[in-house]
């Protein structure tokens, strides 16, 4: 008996141990090394100084281009950026301004097997430069998932979802395009940067 009780003591000691060693470890993990503010200090400095106004929340007041869709769906976009690695990322919010809950239609995601493949997504839309007479189709990833917001179906009522799509660059001296999503109306954009 006196070695079964021993196995258990030196059993109940090395789980301790374990135990005290991994709570050291996570709590050695979570300093970034220097003073950090604490969250009420970050909470009341914007208190005093009021909230800082975002760059979202100026576009959303004045959007690039609002076109609506069936069934009562919305799209505003509030920015088209081009970007030094020659590509434009359009960004906006799909909202559903119905009154009852919309399925999203799969025609968004266009008709290129590779893309429905992947899911519903805003994989249909495109950017039209009728200056170079080119159009430019969502950017995939390497194993041909479109560079735009997905796995959204369904909208309710009055709900809105940040929505963003990926293509290549037109030429730097092209300003405007026209975008185009099926269902939905076409708009032209003013391309920034």
């Amino acid at each position: 008996m006196s070695m079964r009780f021993t196995t258990k003591a030196l059993r109940g000691v090395v789980a301790l141990t374990a135990v005290a060693a991994v709570a050291l470890g996570v709590t050695g993990c979570g300093g970034g090394g220097g003073e950090e503010e604490s969250p009420d200090a970050s909470a009341s400095a914007s208190k005093d100084t009021g909230p800082a106004p975002s760059t979202q929340d100026g576009k959303a007041e004045a959007p690039l281009a609002e076109v609506k869709g069936s069934n009562g769906l919305l799209l505003r976009i509030t920015s088209a950026e081009r970007d030094a690695g020659g590509f434009i990322t359009v960004n906006g919010e799909l909202k559903n301004d119905a009154d009852d809950s919309v399925q999203v239609p799969a025609a968004l995601s266009g008709n290129e097997t590779e893309i429905i493949r992947n899911g519903l997504s805003l994989g249909g839309a495109t950017l039209v430069d009728s200056k170079s007479k080119k159009r430019y189709y969502v950017l995939r990833d390497t194993d041909g998932r479109p560079l735009t917001t997905t796995g959204f179906t369904t909208l309710k009522a009055g709900d809105s979802l940040a929505v963003f799509m990926q293509f290549p660059a037109p030429p730097a001296d092209t300003t405007e395009v026209t975008f185009q999503l099926p269902t939905f109306a076409s708009a032209t954009l003013s391309i920034s940067g």
